[in-house]
């Protein structure tokens, strides 16, 4: 397993009151931060500290995601998609999917419904 250093996001980001709980992340060794929307839709921030592979899941709802840092492969519906810091992706609710992230990956997600829960909630 590679490991390595994932700058941190801000400290009001990682407040431990916005952590993602375990149960409602697709991948291991990630550390995740949420924020919600006024009309029901939620912001994630990632970061992976290994090299990993999400299960793959479908949302009932859109998703847009930019890479901040680091490089991965987007695989929808079969379909690889491979992106550095600074390109984004959509998409399209009820796509198959899962996410390949190299050990330094940060990524932002903005769900157009509720994704995530926070560790307080489980």
């Amino acid at each position: 397993m590679v490991e390595k250093r994932v700058p941190d996001f801000p400290a009001f980001i990682r407040s431990p009151q916005n952590r993602i709980a375990r149960a409602s992340q697709f991948m291991d060794d990630i550390e995740g931060y949420v924020f919600d929307g006024a009309d029901g839709s939620q912001v994630a921030f990632w970061a992976c500290k290994a090299d990993r592979v999400s299960t793959e899941h479908a949302h009932d709802f859109d998703e847009y995601v930019v890479v901040i840092e680091g490089r991965c492969t987007a695989i929808l519906e079969g379909r690889r998609i491979e992106l550095v810091a600074g390109q984004e992706l959509y998409i399209p609710k009820r796509t198959r999917q899962s996410m390949a992230v190299i050990a330094g990956t940060r990524t932002m997600h903005v769900f157009g419904g509720k994704r995530a829960k926070r560790e307080a909630e489980v």
